[in-house]
């Protein structure tokens, strides 16, 4: 599907959105639902990777097919490892077997987990063999993706002796870590995180409980890049949302200040403002604990004529697509004078952005999602549209809610 995007005839919007679940933290309590069936989960995110969540946790065996979903893909790697008499074949799309498991793999075997690769070493389809696992110390790299770390912090509760991971190095991504031990508090699972040491007990059973969803702070970010896009007095309404979130990407509300977004919470609702204009010609960001709003920031920059340089980019090159080569590709056409290198992204001010350009999305949902506030001020198109189904469905919906005008060519 592709579709052309063009502004609302009025550039003040007034307009409340309603955004599913956290994907995130659907995926993690979808996984402790699976261990502790006591576990009741309201507002579940309707995105593909927790669909596809759902489906992995009810085969016990046979193939498992993740398609583009990384997290189902470390999440169920765990789980299956963990869960004696279930022998399956975990794979999915191309670009999947092209994203590295090793780490995950070498330190589940370390605890005694039984997996093989069945082609490349080190990357999907892998061959699990459940067992009951009853080592409970293991390290990892501190620097890698969270969902590794996360992967074995979830399954750990169910575990003989719990776990007791160290990480190595320089810990990055550590809100998503304290999202999952966050999560494990509210069901009731004792666990500390001091220095590079996580310790996580075992625990038999669960009371019964309803969990609550947040919704994805990650989805909100591109109504934030609207606000600061749009005319000063904007106002969008998102909900639903916690002031305290477990979410790393709640950073979004202080990172957008400088773009002249003032954020406020009323019960669950929060409440974007465009208030001013940026307070500077560029941006300097570390998006270490928050890689999954470069996109939105990169293009927020373009579409306001300022420029970033933005750090902490690592995890990046080994997303559904390589985000840092995408996003450099995509802006260039744009006219945009961008650099990049394996870890950041540098975006000089512009002042012209190109009309009527058709942007690849390399099955990459936040490609998608990115680039369509820049609408606002630019006419454009955008490739595979559909490919936003994977975190949040009705997101073209919702942006004709808003006004914008979303034609399908």
């Amino acid at each position: 599907m592709k579709l052309h995007l063009s502004a609302p005839s009025e550039t003040l919007i007034k307009s409340t959105v309603k955004i599913t679940g956290s994907k995130s933290e659907s995926n993690r309590l979808l996984l402790l639902q699976a261990l502790f069936p006591s576990i009741k989960i309201d507002n579940l995110s309707n995105s593909d990777d927790a669909e596809v969540m759902q489906k992995g946790l009810q085969i016990s065996n046979g193939v498992v097919d993740i398609h583009h979903a990384g997290t189902a893909m470390r999440f169920l790697t765990a789980y299956f490892a963990s869960q004696e008499n279930k022998e399956v074949t975990l794979t999915g799309s191309k670009r999947m077997t092209e994203r590295p498991i090793k780490v995950l793999v070498e330190a589940l075997r370390s605890l005694g987990a039984e997996i093989s690769y069945l082609k490349d070493e080190g990357y999907p389809p892998i061959a699990i063999k459940g067992k009951k696992l009853t080592q409970h110390k293991v390290s990892l790299p501190a620097d890698i993706s969270s969902q590794y770390i996360s992967a074995l912090l979830l399954i750990a509760p169910s575990l003989e002796n719990g776990i007791e991971l160290e990480l190595v190095g320089k810990i990055t991504s550590v809100p998503y870590i304290k999202m999952t031990l966050g999560l494990l508090s509210q069901i009731g699972v004792a666990s500390s995180f001091q220095g590079n040491t996580i310790k996580v007990s075992p625990k038999k059973t669960v009371e019964p409980n309803i969990q609550v969803v947040e919704s994805d702070w990650s989805s909100a970010s591109y109504f934030y890049s609207i606000a600061a896009l749009c005319d000063i007095g904007t106002e969008i309404s998102l909900s639903a949302y916690n002031k305290n979130s477990l979410q790393g990407d709640s950073v979004l509300k202080e990172i957008y200040k400088d773009f002249g977004v003032e954020t406020s919470f009323k019960g669950h609702e929060v409440l974007l403002k465009k208030i001013a204009a940026p307070n500077n010609a560029t941006f300097n960001l570390d998006l270490a604990n928050a890689p999954d709003i470069a996109q939105t920031i990169a293009v927020t920059c373009l579409g306001l004529g300022v420029g970033c340089h933005m750090t902490g980019l690592h995890t990046l090159k080994i997303k559904e697509t390589d985000r840092l080569e995408a996003l450099k590709t995509e802006l260039t056409k744009l006219g945009a004078s961008i650099s990049v290198t394996d870890k950041t992204l540098t975006l000089e001010p512009s002042k012209e952005i190109k009309k009527e350009i058709a942007i690849d999305t390399y099955n990459d949902h936040r490609m998608a999602m990115a680039f369509a506030p820049l609408a606002l001020k630019t006419t454009l198109f955008v490739n595979d549209a559909e490919v936003v189904s994977k975190s949040y469905p009705d997101f073209w919906e919702d942006m004709k809610k808003l006004k914008f005008k979303v034609q399908t060519v």
